[in-house]
C-alpha cells in the first residue's frame, strides 16, 4: 500500500532502463508513493523463450505485421503484474509503465476514482488514443468515459483483482498487442473507462523500448497486407457500438 492511496502500485521497468527508473522514482518521491518495481520481460534478450507464447500467424493476420520481440515482452510483463495483484489479495491495483509523467492532480484523481469503484473494472489514467468518448458518469472534477473508438496505451491504469483473475487464463497465446487485446471489453465482458481529463501522460523522449528511436522498428507494411487489420478495426467499432447500445449509451448521465 502507499501513503494516501489504499492500493498496491507496480511499475514495469527493464533492468537496462536505468535512466527511466531514476526519473520515475524521483516522481514517486515527490508524491510520497510507495511503488514496487517489476523487472520487465526483456523481449529482445529472451526472444527464443517467449516466441512460442505468441500465435504469430494470427497476430500477423490481425495487425498486418509480425509481432516485435519487445512487444511480446511488454505483453508478458503486464500479465506478470496482474498475477501479482491476484496473489496479493488486494481488490484493486495500479499498473505503471516507466515513461509516465504525473500531473499535479494525479493523487486526487486516483482517490476520486476509487470512490466510484463500483462503476469500472479497468480505469485508464492516460491513453495514447482515446477515440469517440461516451460519458458514463462523473466524479468530482473528472468524467468517466467509455469509448466507441480505440483506447490504446497502457502507461497508467487501475485494474480490479477480479478482472485480472478473469483475463489471465484467456490471454495466451498472444494474438494482439496488450493494449489492443486487453481492452476488448465487449469480448471479455468488463467495464473499461477513462478518467478525463487524464491526470497523467506518457513521454518516452522519442526512444521507445518497443519501437526504438523515433519508432524506427514500427515499419508499416504495404496496405494490401493490412486488410485484416482494417477489417478488425472496423469490426471493433461495431462491437463497441452494439455493446454500448445494450448498456444504454444514449441515456442521460448524471
Amino acid at each position: 500500500m502507499t501513503a494516501g492511496l489504499s492500493l498496491p502500485i507496480w511499475m514495469i521497468n527493464l533492468d537496462r532502463a536505468t535512466e527511466r527508473r531514476a526519473r520515475m522514482e524521483a516522481q514517486f518521491d515527490r508524491m510520497g508513493l510507495t511503488v514496487t518495481r517489476v523487472a520487465a520481460v526483456d523481449g529482445k534478450a529472451e526472444a527464443a523463450r517467449i516466441a512460442p507464447m505468441a500465435d504469430a500467424t494470427r497476430f500477423a493476420a490481425l495487425m498486418g505485421r509480425p509481432p516485435l520481440a519487445a512487444e511480446l515482452g511488454c505483453y508478458l510483463s503486464h500479465l506478470e503484474v496482474w498475477q501479482r495483484l491476484v496473489d496479493s489479495g488486494a481488490e484493486v491495483g495500479m499498473v505503471l509503465e516507466d515513461d509516465v509523467v504525473f500531473h499535479d492532480d494525479f493523487l486526487p484523481a486516483v482517490s476520486a476514482a476509487l470512490t466510484v469503484r463500483d462503476q469500472w473494472d479497468m480505469l485508464k489514467l492516460n491513453c495514447i488514443r482515446a477515440k469517440v468518448p461516451v460519458r458514463r458518469g462523473r466524479v468530482q472534477d473528472w468524467q468517466l468515459n467509455a469509448y466507441l473508438g480505440p483506447a490504446t496505451g497502457f502507461g497508467a491504469y487501475l485494474i480490479t483483482r477480479d478482472l485480472a483473475a478473469r483475463l489471465l487464463p484467456r490471454l495466451l497465446p498472444i494474438r494482439l498487442p496488450i493494449d489492443y487485446e486487453a481492452t476488448r471489453w465487449w469480448h471479455y465482458d468488463f467495464r473499461l473507462v477513462g478518467l478525463e481529463p487524464f491526470p497523467s501522460h506518457v513521454d518516452d523522449g522519442g526512444v521507445s523500448t518497443i519501437n526504438g528511436l523515433n519508432f524506427a522498428e514500427a515499419v508499416k507494411p504495404p496496405r494490401h497486407r493490412r486488410l485484416g487489420n482494417y477489417k478488425m478495426r472496423a469490426g471493433n467499432y461495431l462491437h463497441r457500438l452494439s455493446a454500448e447500445l445494450r448498456r444504454g449509451v444514449f441515456r442521460a448521465k448524471p
